[in-house]
């Protein structure tokens, strides 16, 4: 399998929905979202899947949306990006030993892939996971993320449980680390606030550097 396919169709619902979004915004992107960065990248970042306004329009993960302005500024302050911001995919934002892909790379209604399209777009994320070198982490934001790395390694859920801040050592020598999601909704609620995503990629920083 390669590790994207931009024409993939392979989820009808997902393709149906596309379809009818690009009808709705022409201008949108509306296309499974390839993943962003550096290939030789020791720490890999997978969200859930492209948001509606957001990487589903602009065709970069997290740019254009409320998710990404904490990402990137994040990523930037610990030394992952060349730049706080990502507004669109030629702003010069480049990503150094970082890259971002998702769990489900087409945009689900309402945010919400079922469990069939996110096995089927396993397929892709084991491919892109099998590149990665020992000693790498895999920062698996929300349980959706945690759960796919888990299936592409075809690990047992029971045995690495999803909590924000775990660090689970994986039999293949990389390593998984997991957040809640940098979504609108974790941020305002306070489930997920700036100084608690920062220690994460501090934690990821610190992993990485031995």
């Amino acid at each position: 399998m390669p590790e994207f396919d931009p024409h993939c169709v392979a989820c009808p619902r997902l393709a149906s929905h596309l379809s009818n979004v690009r009808d709705m915004y022409p201008t949108y992107f509306a296309r499974p979202v390839p993943p962003f960065g550096d290939l030789k990248a020791r720490l890999l970042i997978v969200g859930l899947a492209p948001g509606m306004h957001g990487a589903n329009r602009s065709g970069r993960p997290f740019t254009g949306d409320h998710a990404g302005i904490l990402l990137y500024e994040t990523l930037y302050r610990h030394g992952f990006s060349n730049q706080r911001e990502g507004k669109h995919p030629r702003d010069g934002l480049r990503l150094k030993d970082c890259r971002i892909t998702n769990a489900v790379k087409c945009l689900p209604p309402a945010n919400k892939p079922l469990p069939a399209e996110i096995a089927t777009c396993n397929l892709y994320l084991a491919t892109e996971l099998s590149k990665l070198r020992e000693g790498s982490v895999l920062l698996a934001l929300g349980t959706v993320a945690h759960e796919a790395a888990l299936k592409a390694f075809q690990l047992k859920k029971k045995d690495y449980k999803f909590a924000h801040g775990a660090l689970h050592r994986l039999p293949n020598g990389l390593q998984l680390l997991d957040s809640y999601h940098c979504s609108r909704y974790n941020t305002q609620t306070k489930r997920l606030t700036a100084d608690m995503f920062d220690a994460i990629l501090r934690r990821a920083r610190e992993l990485l550097n031995g």
